[in-house]
């Protein structure tokens, strides 16, 4: 699934600390940091609500309704 998640004004993100956190639940899990205008961007195979608690636990502020699904843009042509 892919997850937006909008940050409050300068919120500090471990990308780092983040991706590995992510992985250990995907390993083929992706995120990125649009810090201009302060969006969490996450491929992973995960609930949001599961998301949610990751970043909270992580020290992101962020509660389960700030994790915004995005629709699927899935072929299905890989199998997966």
């Amino acid at each position: 699934m892919e997850y937006r998640i909008t940050l409050p004004p300068r919120t500090p993100v471990d990308l780092d600390r983040l991706a590995a956190a992510l992985q250990g639940f995907d390993p083929a899990a992706i995120v990125d940091h649009d810090a201009v205008i302060g969006r969490l961007r996450i491929n992973a195979a995960m609930s949001s609500l599961a998301l949610a608690g990751l970043l909270h636990a992580l020290g992101v502020p962020v509660t389960p309704d700030g994790v915004e699904t995005q629709p699927s843009v899935c072929c299905g042509g890989c199998g997966g």
